[in-house]
């Protein structure tokens, strides 16, 4: 059951929460400090954290790439789900978001897993090709600026071993991208990318309506 907006009814979301997520209590701090920010909404839900935790443990994912960090939470369910030699790439422009999560990271013992990159992702991501790191990640979530998701989506098919999964978050867009009135340029990237990873024979494709749609992209052996 969702209302109007496409969203979970309170109640249902809530009961789904009740029995359903187990947030470790440093999650939920940074989860309750990060609801107090200005731009809260681009936090992911925390249901939708412990599913990517989960991914990572039914892959035995080693190695993990994200495209846009926040304050820290979505890399902390994913760098709490890697084991003791597991490493998390993350990538970022604002000094400001990522203090917060340099914080949590470090509270939680895990800041040794992640390497934080302030720069562009397009950056980034031209450097760990560069350096040699084409098919070496088992998983990448991205979840940046919407005009260029589809660049972060190809530099990480790169980046990705065969088998490996790509994570896209906020590909429904509350609704946007299946109303044709709506034509700015962020709906509009993203309708571009659905239609181009359905025709993409690179990889195996879900499109789940998870919070506000998450993508999965395996890279096809």
């Amino acid at each position: 059951m969702r209302d109007n907006s496409g969203q979970l009814l309170s109640h249902l979301y809530n009961y789904l929460l009740s029995v359903s997520l187990r947030e470790p209590q440093i999650l939920t701090q940074l989860r309750q400090e990060t609801a107090q920010h200005p731009v809260s909404s681009m936090q992911i839900s925390p249901y939708q954290g412990q599913f990517m935790a989960l991914l990572l443990r039914l892959m035995g994912a080693k190695k993990v790439l994200e495209i846009g960090t926040f304050t820290g939470y979505s890399a902390l369910w994913m760098a709490l789900a890697l084991p003791s030699d597991g490493t998390l790439t993350a990538c970022d422009v604002s000094e400001e978001y990522t203090e917060i999560a340099r914080r949590y990271w470090q509270a939680a013992g895990v800041a040794d897993k992640i390497n934080l990159h302030l720069a562009h992702a397009i950056e980034t991501l031209n450097h760990l090709i560069f350096t040699g790191q084409s098919g070496t990640f088992d998983f990448v979530f991205i979840d940046a600026d919407k005009s260029n998701y589809i660049h972060y989506y190809e530099k990480s098919l790169e980046l990705l071993r065969p088998g490996g999964l790509i994570a896209i978050d906020n590909v429904l867009w509350s609704g946007a991208v299946a109303d044709p009135d709506i034509i700015d340029p962020d709906t509009q990237a993203l309708r571009d990318l659905n239609q181009t990873l359905h025709q993409d024979e690179r990889i195996e494709l879900s499109m789940l309506p998870i919070a506000d749609g998450l993508t999965l992209a395996m890279k096809r052996l």
